[in-house]
């Protein structure tokens, strides 16, 4: 099986990384691998120290997917400026911002909203098994994430037996929208920040958080910072001690916070989200 030696153990944490909420359609087994559905491929993954082994997928796409052509040592001392950061980055050091396919990634983050993590999986895993193609992998049946028009092409009620509730209509109409999924992902990476922001926002059940996690996670707009229920805690707690967080979460007050975290932590502010976000247990 092939590998990839890493230039230090805490350049990369595979498990930090997986388990940290930013993706949804990976599984660890108890001997340590890592399964996972990407595009149009299942693969393995598992990590001993500095080397990664894998299957199913080219070293330049694990390279890539997990954005290890980064300079994560760079990335870590820019946004290390207070003890709050300081200690969720030693706590997790190594956890990366995986690059995800943005069709997939933006269904996965309509999805999210007022749930948690393994109601969000299984409302993905429904979709695909519904829509995706099959794919066959050690002897298991996986499925891949299907195009829109394949979602679209089922009618209005093609996606009630997925039990998305008041979320169906969104993926719905979004898959309406997003015709051409390469198309549309080129012209939003190429707007800056803010106007890629708008246009998202443009879509059925996109919202400030989602759209946010979707320019993230899938985009490379590291300048986004998205904000639950969680970051709006920690934030209250450790930098900005006149936040409400008793009342629902108003645009005046999440405009506030993602321009406060931009200036403190810097252009790569969203690692500091995701940092904070996976060291808030404990």
């Amino acid at each position: 099986m092939p590998t990839l030696t890493l230039d230090n153990d805490n350049s990369f944490n595979l498990d930090a990384t997986l388990s940290c909420g930013q993706v949804f359609r990976w599984d660890r087994r108890p001997d340590g691998w890592w399964y996972g559905v990407v595009k149009d491929r299942v693969m393995k993954i598992r990590q001993d120290v500095n080397t990664l082994t894998y299957s199913g997928a080219t070293a330049p796409f694990v390279r890539h997917y997990f954005s290890l052509d980064l300079d994560l040592d760079a990335i870590l001392a820019s946004i290390d400026r207070d003890t709050a950061v300081h200690a969720a980055i030693r706590k997790n050091r190594g956890l990366r911002l995986i690059r995800q396919p943005a069709w997939e990634c933006t269904v996965s983050y309509i999805c999210s909203t007022n749930s948690n993590i393994p109601t969000i999986r299984r409302r993905i895993a429904s979709i695909a098994e519904k829509f995706g193609e099959p794919v066959e992998f050690e002897n298991t049946v996986y499925y891949t994430f299907p195009h829109p028009e394949a979602i679209s092409g089922s009618g209005e009620n093609g996606l009630t037996e997925c039990r998305l509730g008041y979320r169906e209509p969104y993926v719905f109409g979004t898959s309406c929208s997003v015709t051409d999924p390469e198309c549309w992902e080129r012209r939003i990476r190429t707007l800056p920040y803010e106007e890629a922001r708008r246009e998202l926002m443009k879509l059925n059940g996109i919202g400030p958080k989602a759209a946010d996690c979707i320019l993230l996670f899938a985009f490379q707009k590291y300048e986004a910072f998205p904000v639950d229920v969680w970051i709006r805690r920690i934030m209250q707690e450790c930098y900005l001690p006149g936040l409400a967080t008793d009342s629902p979460l108003s645009n005046r007050e999440y405009d506030s916070i993602r321009t406060f975290a931009r200036e403190h932590f810097g252009e790569y502010c969203g690692w500091a989200q995701e940092y904070l976000y996976a060291g808030r247990e404990g």
